[in-house]
Order: structure tokens, then C-alpha cells, then sequence
């Protein structure tokens, strides 16, 4: 199929349409939530959506895990917006995560900041919001307290656990936990462990938040955010997400105010761009968040055999996904998965689509992706290759 073909796979109006966000609570005290720093989290409360509908056997439910600063707003409006959710395009009738077909669940991680328990919540002990006395997380923490959702809707095996970026490193840690649980499995555009490059801009991610006086060592809460630190944070996210050539089409060096600026004022569109980015972060991200999440996929580490192993085999089907301009995570650490899965023998297919977005390709190229994910998933549930008219 050709990349013109597999794009028209996107021309669907079809939506999930208006969606709720619910919440599930669990781990009350004294039976906390015990993470691997050794801390125990409750009560413990996960806001999640979910799209399409639970067939009578269970078997079609697919996990969504969203990316560093996403949410479990995955698809649809809610009501009274026009915000679809951050995978759309991918979630609904007739699309990659057909909801005819499956029942697809989203969660907003641990750690986070839009529904979930995280460092901008109310610490029961003390009844102001836990800032930095929030305890340290890690990516299988998340995955953890997702179990416990899921199981909470009366789902024993996942027919997939799908995402990209560090929601691929949460597919990755399903399989290593609750392989079991686990039929098939997608990660797009991730690692099994952040190489020191990648670190590096999350540490620099960090201190620009730190090194904000309105940061107050994590006690802002009552004062405001620390927006200008929360805002250049962002500013670098983003230029790690896009590729040199997506930038060049997208701004190249077009100026947009006349020859020269005024006192360092947003010379070019790409200045522009850029700040508007991390001003509108501000608005819907907690900083000490930002710091919390990026450490845990500093510390996420699946490499040297704790994937899977000859000694432990397991069933679980693997699509592999990666981006030719992707240097946020480049191929190479895709097929680093690859052949770890392999020496497990396990069964995985690989692809590396070409795209000029860099990082942002698992978000923006739909095509292709529709194309490869409709089929694996037909593949899994059905358990052979099947043809299907999917006309609008």
C-alpha cells in the first residue's frame, strides 16, 4: 500500500463523539498502593475513559497509555468542548482502535496532574496538597496501579496495551509484570532504557522548573505555578519532539518582525511557535508533576534480559513501531526491543515508517499506522488474517 493510499484510511468523520472521564479509587489505608521505592500510596485514584463497548466474553478490551504529558483523554469530546482527545484520530469507529470492534480503555498515569493522584493531591496525613512528600514512581508503578483498574472492570487478559513514548515503556512493563494478562502488545517510538542523551535534556527539563524562585522548593500551590521554569521546559520538549526538516517546512527562518527585533522580543515564527507552546502548557500541566514523571523514565530499565527470557517465554504478540527522523528515540533503540523480544523467541514483527515529524510522527501519522495496527489486531483477535471492507 502506498503512503497516499494508507492516508486516505484517515478521511472517517467517524467519532467516538461525547465521552465522560470517570474515576476509580482504591488502596485505602492501611492497604496502600506499594511502590518500588518501598512507599505505600492511598487511597489511590486513577481518572480514566474508555470507548466502544465490552464484548460477553471480555476478550476485546485494549489498553491506551498516553505519553509523558498526556491524559486519559484519549478520544472524543466531553461535553460542552471541542477538545477531541489526543489520540482521535486513532480511536473510533472504522479507525486503527476500531470501537465497533474493541472496547478501548485510557488512564491517566500515577504521578500525573488530570484526575489522578499525584503531587498537586491532597495528602490525606495532612490535608495540603503532597508536593515534593509525594514518594518517587516509576513507569511499573503506573503499570501496577492500571492493573488494579483493570481488574477492576473484570478484565483478566488484555487483547493489547498500546502507546508511544513513555506509553510505550508502559506496554513494555505489562509484558515484563503481568505477562499473563498481556495478548498482544504495541509500543511505538520508545526504548527499553533512556540512553544518557536522554537523561540529559530531561535534567535540563528539570532544573529550568527548579531553578524558577516561584518553584518554592515544590510549595507553590497556593502562590501559582512557576510558569516561566514550567514554560521553557516545554520550549525544549517540543524541539526534541520535532525532526530538523519538519522545523525547516514548518517555520524555516521566517521572520515576524521585519528585519531585526526589539530588545530579544520573538524575532521569528519559530521564537514564536515555541513560547506559545510553553505558555499554553502552563495552563494545563503541574510542574512538580513534570518533575516526577520525567524521573521515572529516567529510571526505567527493561534491557539485559528483564523484558522476557528463554528461561520464562511468553505468548504475548509484539508489533514494533519506529520513525525514520525519530532522533528523540531513534530506530536503533527500537531494534534494540526487537532483538531483545527475539532472544525471548518471542513473536514480533517490526516496522519503521518513513516520516519527516521526528518524535511527533506516533501522533501525527495516522496512515500507515492504521494500516499496520488494523491488521495486527484482526490477526490477534481473530486469530488469523482477515479481509475486511473498511469503507466509510
Amino acid at each position: 500500500m502506498s503512503l497516499s493510499e494508507a492516508k486516505k484510511l484517515t478521511t472517517h468523520d467517524s467519532s467516538v463523539g461525547v465521552v465522560e472521564t470517570r474515576h476509580y479509587t482504591f488502596a485505602h489505608p492501611p492497604d496502600g498502593l506499594k511502590l518500588e521505592c518501598g512507599k505505600t500510596l492511598g487511597p489511590v485514584t486513577l481518572a480514566y475513559e474508555t470507548y466502544g463497548r465490552l464484548n460477553a466474553e471480555k476478550s476485546n478490551a485494549i489498553l491506551v497509555v498516553h505519553a509523558l504529558s498526556g491524559d486519559a483523554h484519549a478520544a472524543g469530546v466531553h461535553s460542552g468542548g471541542n477538545n477531541p482527545g489526543w489520540w482521535d484520530d486513532m480511536i473510533g469507529p472504522g479507525k486503527a482502535f476500531d470501537t465497533d470492534r474493541y472496547f478501548v480503555i485510557c488512564s491517566n498515569v500515577i504521578g500525573g496532574c488530570k484526575g489522578s493522584t499525584g503531587p498537586a493531591s491532597i495528602d490525606p496525613e495532612t490535608g495540603r496538597p503532597y508536593a515534593l512528600d509525594f514518594p518517587m514512581i516509576t513507569v511499573a508503578d503506573m503499570v501496577n496501579a492500571q492493573r488494579r483498574l483493570v481488574d477492576h472492570l473484570g478484565i483478566e487478559r488484555l487483547l493489547t496495551v498500546a502507546g508511544g513514548s513513555m506509553g510505550g515503556m508502559q506496554v513494555l512493563q505489562w509484558v515484563a509484570s503481568y505477562p499473563e494478562k498481556v495478548r498482544s502488545a504495541i509500543p511505538i517510538a520508545t526504548a527499553l532504557k533512556h540512553s544518557p542523551q536522554q537523561i540529559a535534556f530531561n535534567e535540563v527539563v528539570r532544573q529550568s522548573i527548579m531553578a524558577d524562585p516561584d518553584w518554592r522548593g515544590g510549595n507553590y500551590y497556593e502562590f501559582g505555578q512557576p510558569a516561566k521554569g514550567l514554560a521553557v521546559a516545554r520550549m525544549i520538549g517540543h524541539i526534541t519532539f520535532m525532526s530538523d526538516q519538519s522545523m525547516e517546512e514548518k517555520f524555516s527562518r521566517r521572520r515576524k518582525n521585519g528585519d531585526y527585533g526589539f530588545r530579544f522580543g520573538t524575532d521569528f515564527e519559530v521564537e514564536g511557535y515555541l513560547r506559545y507552546r510553553g505558555d499554553s502548557f502552563v495552563k494545563r500541566f503541574d510542574a512538580n508533576s513534570y518533575l516526577y514523571i520525567t524521573k521515572a523514565v529516567d529510571y526505567f530499565d527493561l534491557s539485559d534480559g528483564k523484558l522476557i527470557s528463554k528461561e520464562k517465554p511468553v505468548d504475548t504478540r509484539f508489533l514494533v513501531i519506529s520513525f525514520e527522523s525519530d532522533w528523540l528515540y531513534p530506530s536503533h533503540q527500537s531494534q534494540e526491543i526487537v532483538r531483545a523480544l527475539q532472544a525471548g523467541l518471542a513473536d514480533v514483527t517490526y516496522c519503521e515508517i518513513g516520516s519527516t515529524y521526528g518524535h511527533d510522527a506516533f501522533l501525527v501519522e495516522i496512515g500507515e499506522q492504521t494500516q499496520l495496527i488494523r491488521h495486527f489486531l484482526e490477526k490477534t483477535f481473530y486469530g488469523y488474517d482477515v479481509l475486511v471492507s473498511h469503507d466509510a
